[in-house]
């Protein structure tokens, strides 16, 4: 249903979710530090040097940002992991830390990257996580340190979800997808962006989330720009709206769009709505193990150029690519984009969303997510139904 009813009411009616998914265990994330000595090991790495944010969280259930002050767990191939953090920090460290590792503290003026290579032979090779601070790297290869590009062993692991993490995500998804059919409710002549915005934040929160991870409401014009346009908009009749948002459960992302009809649009409108849908079916139907992740971002185009949109990135059309890898980061390798050849894996997980723009005018977005199985793909959450149906 669309509109008729109102926040109050939509949220005295949630309750926190009856049946959460369970934690990842110690034992999981032993398992995860074992696979990176391993992948490291391959390559001819001494240790993976992992920085704070969410590959620090994926291993060690630290749930901290990067910061200017360096946090980062060395782990080497052989022995122990080992922590390195703010000596005023410890504290807190030590709340959330999940796996056993010897602290490296450093006060604040002392040179963290000292405990980095005091820590390791001369010479020793340190794959980094792609996103420490390139002056980090520079300071650790100076201390006498080879560096090589650790993403073949972080991303290695976080690519493939197991049982624990689809779980976990499927939740972050089921409660996201609830709070959109919520939020469609509520909906209304003159009611402000920011008011949905609002509201879909307290429902995720009355669900039990920690609040939305982001939120994008657009309405009319503003569809046609696939990350909206600043200021405040009130919702008028007969319009477009576009609502992207998502929430997380123990650092797993959800990240769901809908796009539908508050009272009637142009045949138009609808007519390119049902080539988006078929343009995501495509795209699903193209996944299977060993496919390269450039082919399914392929099936959907070939869907909206059959219908002349594009070519390539040229609008009307596809402005961006297909889909993304999701997990503890809401962007994460790998990428349903041309050029990106890692072949899907089973428990691989990805958005499915090949967004049409008609430029200055409106757009449509589908976004659902899929994980890879042994035989194809499965979704987390139905995609749309209609234009008017938004919800089954």
């Amino acid at each position: 249903m669309i509109g008729g009813s109102t926040a109050e009411a939509e949220l005295g009616a949630l309750a926190r979710w009856a049946s959460p998914a369970p934690g990842i265990t110690q034992a999981e994330r032993l398992t995860r530090l074992d696979r990176l000595r391993a992948l490291g090991a391959e390559r001819g790495a001494d240790a993976v040097l992992v920085n704070a944010g969410p590959s620090l969280h994926y291993f060690a259930g630290v749930s901290w940002r990067a910061t200017e002050r360096l946090v980062a767990l060395l782990v080497p191939v052989n022995g122990e992991p080992r922590m390195i953090c703010p000596a005023f920090e410890r504290g807190s460290l030590e709340a959330e830390l999940a796996v056993s590792a010897d602290l490296l503290l450093w006060e604040e003026d002392a040179d963290p990257v000292q405990l980095v290579a005091d820590a390791l032979p001369r010479g020793a090779t340190l794959a980094v996580d792609p996103l420490l601070p390139f002056h980090y790297g520079e300071t650790i290869r100076a201390a006498g340190l080879t560096l090589i590009d650790g993403a073949f062993a972080i991303d290695g692991c976080r690519m493939v979800k197991s049982a624990a993490e689809l779980a976990l995500m499927r939740q972050a998804k089921a409660m996201t997808l609830e709070v959109h059919r919520r939020a469609a409710r509520i909906l209304a002549p003159g009611i402000a962006a920011s008011a949905v915005v609002r509201f879909i934040d307290a429902a995720h929160r009355a669900l039990g989330a920690s609040g939305s991870s982001f939120c994008a409401v657009q309405f009319g014009r503003a569809t046609a720009f696939p990350h909206g346009l600043p200021g405040d908009q009130l919702l008028e009749e007969d319009s477009l709206v576009l609502i992207d948002t998502g929430c997380t459960v123990h650092g797993y992302h959800s990240d769901i769009t809908r796009t539908y009809a508050f009272g009637t649009v142009s045949d138009e409108v609808r007519s390119l709505w049902a080539l988006e849908k078929a343009a995501q079916a495509a795209a699903f139907d193209a996944v299977a193990p060993g496919v390269p992740c450039e082919a399914v971002d392929a099936a959907a185009r070939r869907v909206l150029e059959g219908a002349g949109l594009g070519p390539d990135y040229r609008l009307p059309g596809l402005p961006h690519r297909t889909g993304h890898g999701i997990g503890m980061a809401i962007h994460e390798p790998a990428y349903l984009v041309r050029g990106d050849r890692t072949p899907l894996a089973p428990g691989m997980c990805f958005s499915n969303e090949p967004m049409i723009v008609v430029p200055d005018r409106f757009g449509i977005r589908l976004e659902d997510h899929f994980h890879v199985t042994e035989t194809g793909a499965a979704w987390f959450t139905e995609p749309q139904v209609s234009i008017d149906r938004p919800f089954p």
